[in-house]
């Protein structure tokens, strides 16, 4: 079994049983969480191993949770009905990293990462009917269709990136113009384990240390670079190490309230200090796209036991029912108000009208200019549009 599982398993127990110090009234409005233990690179001190969060909290990183899933099963389910063409990268095991990182930043805050987006794109401000018709390519789309599965964006969202590892250094760019514009504000640069061996990460890390840009490199390790597990592919798996002389921290990229006070943790030190390094050890359910089953390289058996012991949502749920902060009830209505409103959106990304067929030369600039003409194509319909 891969490091990623054996990873979770020191004090899993334990930290479920011990986590949770509340009255026994369902009335309770706040609770404390402990969690799993931070591993530190080059850090005196790390983020608190026990948090308080509240009961407003509890429910909406719960329904965010539950939001994501479903939309990437809804995702799923439309790409094999040929709704969706092309390439199509499901985020399903891996919602609490979007969703931890998110709670701790603010909208002023950037943020871009790989082409397993949707999560992302949903949590930085896009409404469930922007992805799905997005991915079907509809006029309705973030990106008016014209991107899908791979460019999605969204205000201080820079996508959504189909190529390995490039959104990297365009990471640590984004960092330096917060810097430069004098802003108190960071910008989260998110990679897979398989990107993390591209030589573009070490540049992007050596001039972001050079500069102590506000930038925090995430990588988000779910145990395989498309179907090839970590340990075959990396001579060291210790990803947050991997910045050398940058500091670096584990975090259980499972846990969505572990991801968010390290996230407050590291926004704290890349204001002060520069970069950092976060390796979040996650798991995704599905193959690295739909085009791929996920069964060749690992059994069935071994995504079963990480959804039944380590599902972020599954988890969080059991906390904060125990926690007596939301009942059983609370959570289904939730459950069933998120099924409806994803099955509406799906029905729109199906229903919408595409775009014309001049809208293909169309935003090639955004001021286009004088006397300039792309070949073969009428000077009007070419402006940009919104």
């Amino acid at each position: 079994m891969f490091s990623v599982l054996r990873a979770f398993r020191p004090n899993a127990n334990f930290c479920l049983q011990k986590a949770i110090k509340v009255g026994s009234y369902s009335t309770a409005t706040e609770a404390s969480h402990e969690l799993v233990p931070f591993k530190l690179h080059k850090l005196e001190n790390g983020p608190q191993e026990t948090v308080t969060f509240t009961r407003e909290e509890a429910l909406k990183y719960y329904r965010q949770m539950r939001t994501i899933r479903v939309m990437e099963t809804t995702a799923g389910n439309l790409y094999k009905a040929k709704w969706i063409r092309g390439f199509c990268h499901l985020y399903s095991g891996q919602e609490a990293i979007c969703v931890g990182m998110e709670a701790a930043i603010t909208p002023d805050d950037s943020v871009i990462t790989a082409y397993r987006a949707h999560g992302w794109t949903y949590i930085r401000g896009v409404s469930l009917r922007g992805v799905l018709s997005e991915l079907t390519g509809r006029e309705s789309g973030c990106a008016r269709g014209k991107g899908g599965s791979m460019h999605m964006y969204a205000k201080n969202f820079y996508g959504g990136n189909g190529i390995v590892g490039a959104q990297v250094p365009v990471g640590a760019g984004i960092a330096l113009a917060h810097k430069y514009k004098d802003e108190d504000n960071i910008c989260i640069s998110l990679y897979g384990d398989g990107a993390a061996n591209q030589g573009q990460i070490f540049e992007a890390y050596n001039m972001a240390k050079l500069w102590d840009l506000p930038c925090i490199f995430v990588c988000e390790n779910n145990g395989f670079g498309m179907g090839t597990s970590a340990e075959r592919a990396a001579a060291s798996t210790t990803y947050y190490t991997r910045g050398d002389y940058i500091p670096g921290l584990w975090v259980d990229g499972m846990d969505v309230l572990a991801v968010k006070e390290a996230t407050r943790f590291c926004k704290d030190y890349v204001l002060n200090n520069g970069p950092i390094v976060m390796e979040m050890a996650t798991y995704r359910y599905h193959g690295h796209s739909m085009s791929d089953p996920g069964t060749s390289y690992r059994t069935r058996e071994e995504v079963q036991e990480i959804r039944q012991t380590r599902d972020p949502i599954g988890k969080f749920k059991e906390v904060i029912v125990n926690a007596n902060l939301v009942t059983k009830d609370e959570i289904k209505k939730i459950e069933d108000e998120v099924k409806k409103e994803v099955a509406e959106a799906a029905e729109q990304a199906k229903t919408d009208p595409e775009l014309p067929l001049n809208e293909l030369y169309q935003n090639i600039y955004a001021d286009p200019p004088q006397d300039y003409n792309v070949r073969g194509c009428d000077d009007s319909i070419w402006v940009h549009s919104r």
